[in-house]
């Protein structure tokens, strides 16, 4: 093995330290909160100067995570596609939405860490556009929101986006907080992430169906 793999190699582990001890504290802190003094520590860095060494800023930390999480998530979404066909039912298409992060999320084991990080990452307007950014890049997730907005009934533009930053909501939040009850041991209200999953298509599927009032 030549020095310089070597060395590529011990800054590869060095990096896969930093944003796992980073998706940690941030899963459990908040972004905002936790210096990358604390994140060195964590990942066991003698240099506190470690995390803006390998990434930078804070937000691009927050990107790196969110790409590594999402690469996983990309191919069960293409897996679903191929499933799914040219299906006209609204709840094939959001159970290409749903599904994905669940069946990665059970992949991982307990505990993990992603839904709570992206639960922050969502309610902190300076880092929430680089999730959605990251998000919407994928090929797959393009093609499975123009396969549900081809389902969907006739909705006015505002109903339809209201509606879409429900379902992301639903989404995030749902599985942050099952993951949180599933690191600390306590009770859930479905006993598998496939059965999270399920119960969020159900839901999610109501929501974009559900009449439209006129307002009074």
């Amino acid at each position: 093995m030549t020095g310089r793999t070597v060395r590529e190699e011990r800054i590869n582990a060095t990096r896969q330290a930093i944003l796992l001890a980073a998706e940690r504290l941030f899963a459990e802190h908040g972004v905002l909160a936790v210096s990358n003094r604390q994140i060195s520590e964590a990942a066991e860095q003698g240099n506190n100067t470690a995390v803006s060494y390998h990434f930078g800023t804070k937000a691009d930390l927050v990107r790196a995570i969110v790409r590594k999480r999402n690469e996983p998530v990309e191919g069960l979404r293409i897996q679903r596609l191929k499933e799914v066909g040219d299906s006209t039912r609204v709840r094939d298409w959001v159970a290409c939405l749903v599904r994905p992060s669940a069946e990665n999320l059970a992949a991982l084991g307990n505990p993990t860490w992603f839904a709570r990080f992206s639960a922050q990452v969502m309610t902190e307007p300076s880092l929430r556009d680089i999730a959605i950014e990251e998000s919407m890049s994928s090929p797959a997730m393009h093609r499975i929101l123009e396969g549900l907005h081809r389902c969907l009934p006739d909705l006015p533009d505002e109903i339809r986006a209201e509606r879409s930053d429900m379902a992301r909501q639903l989404i995030v939040h749902t599985y942050a907080e099952r993951e949180r009850a599933l690191a600390e041991g306590t009770p859930t209200p479905r006993a598998s992430w496939q059965e999270a999953a399920t119960g969020l298509i159900d839901a999610i599927t109501g929501l974009w169906l559900a009449p439209v009032t006129d307002s009074p």
